[in-house]
C-alpha cells in the first residue's frame, strides 16, 4: 500500500475518539481552514449572525425542500452582500457527492480571492456534519493539494464531523487519482 492508500477504517478511526464514538459539533459553526467556516442551517439563515463573522459567500451543501435540505437560495440573501452558491446533496451513502467536487473548490477558492484575498466562505448543510466538512475536504485536496488524512485531519481538529461512508470512499477515489497524477504532496 502507498503512502496515498488509505482505507475506511483508517478515515473512521480519524474521526471517532478512542472507543470509537463520534462526537455532534459542539457549536453552530467553526472556522476550520482560514477564511472557511462549516456549520449548519441555524447560522446559515441567521443572516445577522454571517454578518458578524464577515462572511462574504455561501456553499449550501444541501441545497432542497426536503427535511434533510436547507432551503435557501440567492434570493434569501439578497440585499445582504453576500454570494450564494447551492449544491443539492443528499446525506446518504449511496449519493454522489464527488460530482460536485470540481464545482465547490471553484466556488470556495473564488470567494477566498474576493476583495483582494479577504472573502469568507460559510459551507453548510443540514448539521454541519457530513456534506459540507466533505466539500471543504475535496477543497483542501484540490487547491491545497493535501492527501486525504492530512485534509480530513485539518477540518476534524477545528469541528467534530462525521460524512457517511459512501461520502468518505469517495474522497478516497480523488485522493488516489490526484496522487496519481502527481497533484498530492507526500508528507
Amino acid at each position: 500500500m502507498s503512502a496515498f492508500e488509505v482505507t475506511l477504517q483508517q478515515l473512521n478511526d480519524l474521526l471517532t475518539d478512542d472507543r470509537g464514538f463520534y462526537s455532534w459539533p459542539t457549536k453552530h459553526v467553526h472556522e476550520v481552514y482560514p477564511r472557511i467556516f462549516v456549520g449548519d442551517a441555524f447560522v446559515a439563515t441567521n443572516t445577522t449572525r454571517l454578518k458578524s463573522l464577515g462572511i462574504t459567500h455561501i456553499l449550501n451543501a444541501a441545497e432542497g425542500n426536503s427535511f434533510m435540505h436547507v432551503n435557501t437560495s440567492a434570493e434569501f440573501y439578497a440585499g445582504t452582500g453576500i454570494t450564494y452558491h447551492g449544491v443539492a446533496a443528499s446525506d446518504t451513502d449511496h449519493f454522489d457527492i464527488s460530482v460536485f467536487f470540481q464545482e465547490a473548490a471553484d466556488f470556495i477558492e473564488e470567494a477566498l480571492a474576493y476583495k483582494n484575498g479577504r472573502g469568507r466562505v460559510y459551507v453548510h448543510c443540514r448539521e454541519g456534519y457530513s456534506r459540507s466538512p466533505t466539500l471543504v475536504t475535496a477543497y483542501l485536496m484540490l487547491r491545497q493539494k493535501m492527501d486525504i488524512h492530512s485534509a480530513l485531519a485539518t477540518v476534524r481538529e477545528r469541528r467534530e464531523i462525521g460524512p457517511n461512508d459512501g461520502f468518505l470512499y469517495q474522497l478516497c477515489r480523488l485522493n488516489q487519482t490526484l496522487a496519481a497524477e502527481g497533484m498530492l504532496w507526500n508528507k
